[in-house]
């Protein structure tokens, strides 16, 4: 499938590893407030508010967190005003990114996120300047040991997934922007677990990249996701297998 690659795959394995420093909760906090903000507290009417408390979970959030997050961001409790924005940039070798942004100060958001791009060779871009080679999927991972592709097939499509595929030990299920809650629901009915259930912007046609443009995007991303105002980057860059075998040999 366009947009699903080892590099993908790695970089999500890592970011679960990050999620041990901590930093994971002050991104799922956010994320809580502002779904419960946007939709109301109620879980079962909210399904962004549902995939973000199932991220609490998996994170082992303590009920008193999750708790106070979703009373500031019905206003039960005073809170931040987070706001949520899209930034897009351009990376070496003409590589586009887009980061998801929640922050209770554009400016310095701003700031920060152009003197991060600046010093890996890239640059802030305009709105719709990366947003044009990405389509926003709803992208479900469950463990590749939990289920065979015959059962996870029936289940997923015949509930409105795209496609499956099996990738380094995980599935990856597709679906349309608007099915995304529909097959998640109905492969936690069917008794699956589900690593992660989000909407993701997948590249329509991703760039191989090698050598030390390849360090450099790798460094660049690794900073973006550990900056606290940023949710999710996303980009449409896909290692070459020398800088994958680099990569992992590096751990």
């Amino acid at each position: 499938m366009s947009g699903h690659n080892k590099w993908s795959t790695i970089k999500h394995r890592k970011g679960a590893q990050d999620a041990k420093r901590g930093k994971i909760f002050t991104k799922i906090i956010k994320e809580i407030t502002i779904a419960a903000r946007g939709g109301g507290g109620d879980p079962d009417g909210n399904p962004r508010l549902r995939r973000a408390l199932d991220d609490a979970k998996a994170a082992n959030m303590p009920n008193d967190n999750v708790e106070r997050a979703v009373k500031k961001g019905t206003g039960e409790l005073e809170g931040v005003n987070y706001e949520e924005l899209v930034y897009e940039g351009v990376g070496p070798a003409g590589t586009l990114l887009i980061l998801n942004v929640v922050t209770d100060n554009r400016n310095r958001t701003a700031a920060e996120l152009r003197k991060i791009f600046d010093k890996h060779n890239g640059q802030v871009g305009a709105g719709g300047s990366a947003a044009w080679a990405f389509d926003e999927m709803g992208i479900i991972r469950i463990p590749g040991d939990s289920t065979t592709e015959d059962q996870l097939f029936e289940v997923a499509v015949s509930a409105g997934a795209e496609d499956i595929e099996l990738l380094d030990d995980t599935w990856i299920v597709s679906t349309p922007r608007g099915e995304l809650d529909t097959v998640r629901s109905a492969i936690i009915e069917a008794s699956l677990p589900v690593e992660t259930a989000a909407l993701e912007m997948i590249p329509k046609t991703p760039k191989i990249v090698d050598g030390r443009d390849a360090e450099v995007l790798v460094n660049l991303v690794g900073v973006l996701e550990d900056h606290d105002d940023i949710q999710s980057v996303f980009t449409d860059f896909d290692l070459s297998d020398e800088a994958l075998a680099k990569l992992e040999a590096e751990g």
